[in-house]
């Protein structure tokens, strides 16, 4: 999978967690709602991701203080991910960075914005604050 999957998996799949579960309640008969077919669950527009409120949550629970509005490493750590330059080349690579793969702050900055927009494009909330 894609670094950027990964990044779009770990936020997007945090709504779907966020859904509770269905609970067994008693059908008609007496039998368990276990026993009849499972209700299939209704897609939900993916605009309905609100990107900066997932990572809000992600942080308070994480305990830690982390400028991931802002900081590409920070994001991937709040994340989960690995964020050594190997990673992040691998990142600029997949999405179409033309400058030197040197984990310089010009291609940092330039991932975390680029992630930000391919998060919008993807259905994701991303406040324009973080766009830029």
């Amino acid at each position: 999978m894609s670094i950027f999957g990964k990044i779009k998996d770990a936020i997007f799949g945090r709504k779907a967690e966020a859904a509770p579960a269905a609970q067994d309640k008693p059908a008609i008969g007496g039998a368990t709602a276990a026993a009849a077919p499972a209700p299939q669950p209704q897609p939900q527009a993916i605009s309905e991701v609100d990107v900066e409120a997932i990572l809000i949550d992600l942080e308070s629970r994480s305990g830690q203080k982390l400028n991931w509005r802002t900081s590409i490493v920070d994001l991937m750590k709040l994340l989960g991910m690995e964020s050594s330059l190997a990673e992040r080349r691998e990142l600029a690579q997949e999405l179409g960075y033309a400058g030197a793969l040197d984990g310089s702050a010009e291609m940092n900055i330039w991932l975390h914005g680029r992630v930000m927009r391919e998060l919008q494009a993807n259905g994701g909330k991303v406040p324009a604050s973080m766009l830029d």
